[in-house]
């Protein structure tokens, strides 16, 4: 979701930045990187390891409460479209293939930002705080294909992080990376593409193809 269909990456780096501040300190380069696309869980303990204060469950608890609030006012102002990315949406959908929303995010977040995307572009969804692992864990990923009745292995997966994109390939599915915030990594059965615009069945057909795993 973050960063693949809304241009919401950036809030979330945003909220991130004004964290740290809040904790004491700028956020490094290292730090943000390390925090794209990570559950808030992971994304909480990166920040609080890299400014050195002790994590004591209320201090992460409050961290989160901060950060959720902070990310709900900016989601407020609008979410904006990744290029491509609604027209993406709808080609696949014209394909008649089920498909699922994967996303780190949780609940209380991704029900406002899918008045956004549109829900009828989804079977189902995952959120991070719905699986025993988020991301880069495969948790999600086999949770969403278990909602639609499908093997890992038989699903593609859209990714823009090397969190999301080491869920999904851990879960088993073909990727398609769509690089937004940093470079993910090259690896078996992830296919690369600069950006959603202009996605086509045949494209589709030939991601699908391309990121099969060696045999």
């Amino acid at each position: 979701m973050d960063g693949t269909l809304l241009d919401s990456e950036r809030l979330w780096d945003v909220a991130m930045r004004e964290l740290s501040e809040h904790l004491g300190g700028p956020m490094s380069e290292e730090t943000r990187e390390a925090t794209l696309g990570a559950s808030s869980a992971n994304a909480l303990a990166v920040l609080f390891d890299s400014l050195g204060p002790e994590q004591k469950p209320a201090a992460v608890a409050d961290a989160k409460v901060w950060l959720f609030a902070r990310v709900g006012e900016l989601f407020g102002g609008g979410l904006d479209w990744r290029p491509g990315a609604r027209d993406a949406l709808a080609t696949v959908r014209g394909l008649g293939l089920r498909t699922a929303l994967v996303t780190n995010t949780e609940r209380v977040l991704t029900e406002p930002a899918l008045d956004t995307i549109g829900r009828d572009f989804f079977d189902a969804s995952v959120c991070g705080d719905e699986v025993p692992s988020g991301k880069p864990d495969p948790d999600p990923y086999l949770r969403g294909a278990e909602l639609l009745g499908v093997d890992p292995r038989d699903c593609l997966a859209v990714e823009d992080s090397p969190t999301g994109t080491a869920a999904a390939a851990a879960a088993g599915c073909r990727v398609l990376v769509v690089p937004s915030e940093a470079a993910v990594p090259a690896g078996p059965g992830r296919v690369f593409r600069d950006g959603l615009v202009g996605l086509s069945e045949a494209d589709i057909a030939a991601v699908w193809r391309d990121g099969a795993p060696a045999a």
